[in-house]
C-alpha cells in the first residue's frame, strides 16, 4: 500500500515547482492522491479493514486541507492541478 521509493521520485519529478522543490502542496497532494487511490483498491478487496479505512479518510481530509490552501493561495495553480489529477468529477 505505500509507494515504492522510485515511485515518490516519479511523481515529486513530474509535480514540483522547482529543481529542490520535495514537499510543496503540489507535491504533497499528489502523493496524497496516489497513495488514496491504492488504498482505495485495497479496501475495495477489504471491506472489513477498519484500520486502513480510517488511515483513508486522514489522507483525505490532510488532502483536502491542503487543497483549500491552494484555492486560496494560487487559484490558477489549483486549477491546473486538479485538472491534472482529475479530481472533482
Amino acid at each position: 500500500m505505500s509507494l515504492t521509493q522510485e515511485r515518490k521520485h516519479e511523481i515529486i519529478e513530474g509535480y514540483q515547482i522547482h529543481e529542490t522543490d520535495t514537499g510543496s502542496a503540489h507535491v504533497q497532494v499528489a502523493m496524497l492522491t496516489e497513495r488514496i487511490n491504492r488504498l482505495s483498491e485495497h479496501l475495495k478487496q477489504n471491506q472489513k479493514d477498519h484500520s486502513s479505512r480510517r488511515g483513508l479518510m486522514k489522507m483525505i481530509g490532510q488532502r483536502k486541507r491542503l487543497l483549500s490552501y491552494l484555492r486560496n493561495e494560487e487559484p490558477d495553480k489549483y486549477s491546473a492541478l486538479i485538472q491534472r489529477l482529475g479530481l472533482r468529477g
